[in-house]
Formats: C-alpha cells, structure tokens, sequence
C-alpha cells in the first residue's frame, strides 16, 4: 500500500478522528484508495476483502506509516461471513462508524450471450453483497444508538446500460435503488445512506475487464476499450482512485450528515444527469 503523504493539503487530518471505518473491497483498486484517505483523516481503518492476506498486508503497511488499520477476510455475500466480520470489528475497536460497501466484479459477455451464472454471479456480489452489508452492519449501528453512515459504490453503469457488460449495469442500478430505499429504512436511526458513481477508473478490476474483453473477443487489444470509452470525459482522462477519495472522506464525515438517499456521479463528466 502506498504511503500517504502527509503533506498533501486536500487532507483534513481530524476530520474522521476515532471514526471505525469499513471499506469492503478495500486491498486494492478504489477501495485501498478510499482506505488510504480515512486513515489519513483519522479514522480507524477496518480493510474488509475475500483475499484476507492481502488485506491484512495493506492493514500492516498503514500501521507502519502510524495509522490505526485491521484486515478482516470476508465475502460480502455470505451472511454469516458478513456477521463474523462485524463480531471482529466490534471486538477490536467496540463500535462500527461508517460502512463503504464498495466490494464488487464485471465479468463481461457479450449481450447474447449471458447465461444465468454469469448474471446470477455479478448481482450475488454487486446487488445482494451490498444489502446484506447495509442490514447486518445497519442492525449494529442501530444497537449502539450514535447513527452512523452507509455509502454504497454504484456506477455510471447503473445510469446506462451497456451490451458489452449488461448484468454489471443491472447490479449497479440495484445498488442505487438499494441506497434510496435504505436511507428511507434508516432515517429514523440518523443513519444516512449515500452511494458514489465513478466512471472510468484505472484499476486492477479495469485491466482484468479488459483481458476478458479480449477472450471474448469483444475487443483486439488491451487498452482499447479504456481508450474509446473514456473518449467523452470531460475533464479529458479517466479517474485514479485518489480523485475519488475526497468525496468518500467527504460522505464519511459530519460534514455530509444532511445528505441522504443521493447518488454522486463522480466520473469526470462522462455523464450529465
């Protein structure tokens, strides 16, 4: 895991002070980038991923740079796993502040070919991870009574449907109705639920999706779909999980706490809403 630089001025050191923070997904890609900037604002960063030793090896890097940081093995669509994850993190730390349920996959096949395990697979971790993280972690926020706050990782995806990747455009509108219909849920508990939409984001997840691409022979070569579709951002390149990290900070803190229910398109101005 990176260093975080200390000197970097968009960080506001206290900002998340003492706040218990879940990141599913959060060993690699946009989740290690949104673990990265938590802890860099205080918080205690809980690294909860299916590759429990590369969590664990992120959670031992921040805490050599000082930060507090726990890696947690899960599968965010196993129930129980979800349950024993939270058992974890209330035994080392006594609470749980905010959850980012940012865990998820594409596998992508052409439109006429999609068969039931490719699109049973991507809504069992995309759309199903995502509420069971939002119930069973929502259920412990509700027990300690303080509120707390759930964001969700949706996408540009779940706005627009694409052929080359429909389930994975299914999952993500999923995650968007499920964040509208938990803020309803937990309103009453002051727990907000928000949701972040990227676009184009250069990650490991993004060079597998294009490796895919090309056994399916969707595309020739790598970086070809990358390029074409990040062809109409705006801002003219496509997102590294640090442009995105100030909006997480920003939904985990106090200063979000009258937003509710909404969806951040966070993606360069791909898509104009």
């Amino acid at each position: 895991m990176n260093d975080i630089a200390a000197q970097d001025r968009r960080i506001v050191p206290a900002r998340l002070a003492g706040r218990v923070v879940i990141v599913t997904g959060g060993a690699s890609g946009l989740g290690e980038g949104i673990v990265r900037r938590v802890a860099a604002e205080g918080a205690h960063a809980v690294i909860a991923d299916l590759d429990g030793g590369k969590a664990e090896s992120a959670a031992a890097s921040l805490r050599a740079q000082g930060f507090s940081a726990l890696g947690v093995t899960v599968d965010v669509a196993d129930r129980a796993a979800t349950r024993a994850m939270v058992a974890v993190v209330v035994g080392a730390y006594g609470k749980i502040d905010v959850l980012f349920n940012n865990a998820g996959f594409n596998k992508p096949v052409p439109f006429m070919d999609v068969d039931d395990a490719n699109f049973n697979g991507i809504m069992r971790v995309n759309a199903l991870g995502v509420l069971i993280g939002m119930q069973e972690i929502g259920r412990q926020m509700i027990a300690q009574g303080q509120g707390g706050k759930i964001v969700n990782t949706a996408s540009i995806a779940g706005r627009q449907g694409y052929a080359e990747f429909a389930p994975y455009c299914a999952s993500k509108a999923a995650v968007i109705s499920l964040t509208q219909a938990a803020a309803r849920e937990f309103a009453a508990h002051k727990i907000t639920v928000n949701g972040i939409a990227p676009g184009v984001v250069v990650t490991p997840l993004w060079d597998g999706l294009e490796r895919d691409m090309i056994d399916k022979g969707v595309i020739k070569e790598k970086g070809e779909f990358l390029n074409s579709f990040s062809a109409n951002i705006l801002v003219g390149r496509p997102a590294v999980p640090d442009d995105l990290a100030g909006i997480c900070a920003f939904l985990a803190s106090a200063d979000s706490d009258y937003m509710t229910g909404q969806i951040i398109m966070c993606d360069g101005g791909m898509i104009l809403v």
